[in-house]
């Protein structure tokens, strides 16, 4: 078993489950979704993009492409979160959540991608 293969494929799962842990619930409702579980999910996303730079293939150009979107749609959110304070509560937490959204399958599909290497590699 290769360490830094299960390292690899830890945070990018890890990162996936947080972002559908804060994405999940009434999209206008804030009381479902914490807001430290956002910040988890950017440091773990952020994480995740640091392990995929070196990977000089194709899926690992993909990966990284596909982190660093997630990365930007999550910082978004947070600044988004935190600079409309004074705006009205139901309508910011919608775009926080609709970014987060489109974070979560960017990370979706960087679990695929994950997967599909998994599939294909030859012993």
């Amino acid at each position: 078993m290769n360490l830094e293969k299960v390292i690899f494929g830890f945070f990018i799962i890890l990162a996936m489950t947080l972002n559908f842990g804060f994405f999940v619930g009434e999209i206008d409702n804030p009381q479902h979704h914490l807001h430290y579980e956002l910040y988890v999910a950017i440091v773990v996303n952020l994480i995740a993009t640091v392990l995929k730079f070196g990977d000089r293939t194709q899926i690992g150009a993909i990966h990284l492409a596909t982190s660093l979107v997630a990365d930007l749609q999550l910082i978004a959110a947070a600044i988004l979160w935190t600079t409309a304070a004074s705006g009205d509560e139901a309508t910011v937490i919608v775009g926080v959540v609709s970014l987060s959204g489109g974070a979560f399958l960017a990370n979706i599909t960087s679990v695929i991608l994950l997967i599909y290497e998994t599939v294909t590699l030859r012993r």
